[in-house]
């Protein structure tokens, strides 16, 4: 990592306060620019957020907007609504009030003295999908994006659901994360000391947990429409890079993204990454010079430079090389290569039968199947990866491809064609593919799940008949992959995948006719002869300098991922600490400190045993002067036809208790 200290441009900074255009609530704002913008006026940037630019983003904004600034942009991170320093209270994630707060910031941006009029806004996760659905809404000044780790598919391709079925392990831990987030004060030093309290209290009011509205919405309906740009592609007029990594859940929308709008204003780039901005040099690498790359975006499409970025292939993407199954990897082994259209011709849909056999096969798989899967939202952590998969395949049906001749590379998004029938009306099917070693190790290469209530449509919910056999299609998630010669494919079909996917409420099993069943695989052709294809690369990673940040080491640290399995009473837990920060020190005395549990519990043959818990404590203090502190507890069980919730929050400043509040609601299990 090279850190850059001198720029071309003298930066300073400055925190502002921009009103809504309901003349009530100001969002509060950090703007880096440079010292001589108002007689030089520059483009504007943002990165709007609910994570708190004062401390929870802080390290990783002073990695950014600074070296943005120092290139000639204004860079302003805005807290949203009812988070961080901004006014008001919290709402819904993406909600209409959250877009149009947007559209009035990047209005307001737009018409400083400082700035020309052109903004671009960028971010990862959820500042990456305001980013998309803010561009969707296109307010005349927006004229480029950078969208990293974001979807276009609220309802499928996000924190929620999956295939149609309740994703357990980030329905609840997500919605318990954001209880406690959404539930921290705004700083006194932002919005002084006779302020934050009254503040405080009123966004404690007015909190409701996530939870409840994802449940009551099962299919996919308006709700999930909203904020979802695959409903109107069209409707994007600014010019979008859309970035993602090969272990982020989010890597099928920017293959959407390509395919989907107009080429001359889109290109597409995914790495090896996980949940990180590529630049941050987090594992798995390489890391790449991110910045410069988004700064030749930026210069392209905001101040009119000819940079060549538009002249890069469509698409670029990491093919990964095969490597022995591992939690980590520092860096993947692999190579970049370019796609001048999506989908591309040189990728071909290759079908590979799953066996010649007539006779069914019973998919039967213990509820505990899953705890291998690895964490739905990699982070960069030692244990975020699949171990090596073979306790897994043990617990499902599996389906081997004989020894491979030759190289197979694979790009896009394999398919599974099942011929099956399901003993119960509702019922789950879940397929992992896998690289199969000489030595027997099985390495995760995608996986995809199907409700097979929403084998229809998402937007219904039709059960099964018993007794009949259909053929169900679903696809896997994106990867680009080499299995290397002498290796097998595996197909491992299961009917549990927990805690990935909440289980439904009647233990069933399926039977799959292999004869009619098969893997569609996306096998990309290798060029004519070696190097004849162009070559892609970066630059290395640079950034601005780190903030002076001083972080908590343990001096035992707990486990990460902890699986424990009570022989008993057939029960499997998995232990999880998310590790999103961890405790640290402020250059101006802020100390933050943060601690949260996951815990997911079933028994290996009953799916009503299933439980998920997420528990919070974040304090925030500054030396004698104010000290802050949340607890939360959410909890998700559920009965055969009930999702049960149970969540609770106490608040404390200065170890006097500001609000405690419980919640306990109820909800049909109409498709989940």
């Amino acid at each position: 990592m090279k850190y850059r200290e001198r720029f071309e441009r003298q930066v300073v900074c400055e925190d502002v306060w921009i009103p809504t255009r309901d003349g009530k609530v100001r969002l509060h704002a950090r703007v880096w620019r440079p010292a001589d913008a108002e007689s030089d006026p520059v483009p504007a940037l943002l990165e709007y957020l609910p994570y708190r630019k004062s401390d929870w983003t802080a390290p990783r904004d002073a990695q950014r907007h600074p070296w943005y600034a120092g290139h000639g942009y204004a860079s302003v991170r805005v807290d949203i609504r009812g988070h961080g320093d901004s006014e008001g209270v919290p709402g819904d994630e993406y909600d209409a009030q959250e877009l149009a707060d947007g559209v009035d910031v990047v209005n307001w941006l737009a018409a400083q003295p400082w700035c020309t009029g052109k903004v671009g806004m960028f971010g990862i996760s959820w500042g990456g999908f305001n980013a998309l659905q803010i561009a969707a809404m296109a307010p005349a000044p927006l004229k480029a994006i950078v969208t990293v780790c974001s979807t276009d598919d609220r309802y499928d391709n996000d924190v929620h659901y999956t295939g149609g079925a309740v994703l357990g392990i980030d329905m609840l831990a997500w919605a318990g994360t954001m209880l406690a987030f959404a539930a921290r004060p705004p700083d006194p030093a932002q919005v002084g000391t006779d302020r934050w309290l009254p503040m405080w209290r009123e966004r404690l009011e007015e909190l409701e947990p996530f939870l409840h509205t994802w449940l009551a919405h099962q299919q996919r309906d308006d709700y999930w429409r909203h904020g979802s740009v695959c409903e109107d592609y069209g409707a994007v007029d600014a010019a979008v890079l859309a970035v993602g990594g090969w272990n982020d859940p989010y890597r099928d929308t920017v293959l959407r993204l390509v395919e989907h709008l107009p080429h001359e204003r889109v290109r597409g780039l995914i790495g090896p990454w996980s949940h990180q901005y590529p630049d941050r040099g987090l594992p798995p690498g390489p890391a790449i010079g991110f910045l410069q790359e988004t700064l030749r975006w930026w210069d392209q499409h905001l101040k009119g430079r000819d940079t060549g970025v538009m002249a890069e292939p469509l698409l670029r993407a990491w093919i990964n090389d095969p490597v022995p199954p591992a939690t980590s990897y520092d860096v993947m082994p692999g190579r970049w290569i370019g796609e001048t259209a999506w989908p591309s011709p040189r990728v071909s849909r290759q079908e590979r039968a799953l066996g010649t056999g007539e006779a069914p096969l019973v998919v039967d798989s213990p509820q505990h199947t899953g705890v291998d899967a690895g964490r739905f939202f990699p982070f960069g952590n030692a244990s975020d990866l699949p171990p090596d998969q073979r306790e897994e395949d043990g617990r499902a049906v599996c389906f081997d491809s004989g020894p491979l001749d030759g190289r197979v590379e694979i790009l896009g998004r394999p398919r599974v064609r099942l011929r099956l029938d399901s003993s119960t009306p509702r019922g789950h099917v879940i397929a992992r593919l896998c690289d199969v070693a000489p030595d027997g190790s099985s390495t995760l290469v995608a996986r995809g799940v199907l409700n097979l209530l929403s084998r229809h449509g998402r937007d219904r919910s039709v059960e099964w008949v018993p007794g009949t056999y259909g053929d169900v299609e679903f696809e896997l998630g994106a990867t680009g992959y080499a299995f290397p010669p002498g290796h097998r494919v595996r197909v491992a079909v299961s009917n549990t995948y927990w805690p990935w996917v909440w289980p439904h409420g009647e233990r069933g099993k399926l039977t799959v006719i292999p004869a009619h069943s098969a893997l569609l695989l996306p096998v990309r052709a290798p060029g004519e002869a070696p190097g004849d294809e162009e070559p892609v690369r970066f630059e290395e990673p640079e950034q601005a300098p780190p903030l002076p940040v001083t972080y908590d080491h343990p001096d035992r640290p707990r486990p990460e991922r902890l699986v424990t399995h009570d022989v008993a009473a057939g029960e499997w837990t998995l232990d999880v600490d998310p590790r999103y920060g961890g405790s640290r020190t402020f250059p101006d005395g802020l100390r933050y400190e943060e601690n949260a549990r996951e815990t997911y519990r079933i028994r290996s043959d009953d799916p009503l045993s299933a439980s998920a818990v997420s528990a919070w404590t974040i304090r925030l203090t500054r030396a004698e002067e104010w000290d802050a502190e949340i607890v939360a507890r959410t909890e998700l069980k559920a009965t055969t036809g009930e999702f049960v919730m149970d969540s609770h929050l106490q608040a404390r400043a200065n170890g006097q208790t500001v609000a405690e509040r419980t919640w306990h609601r109820t909800t049909p299990r109409t498709s989940g």
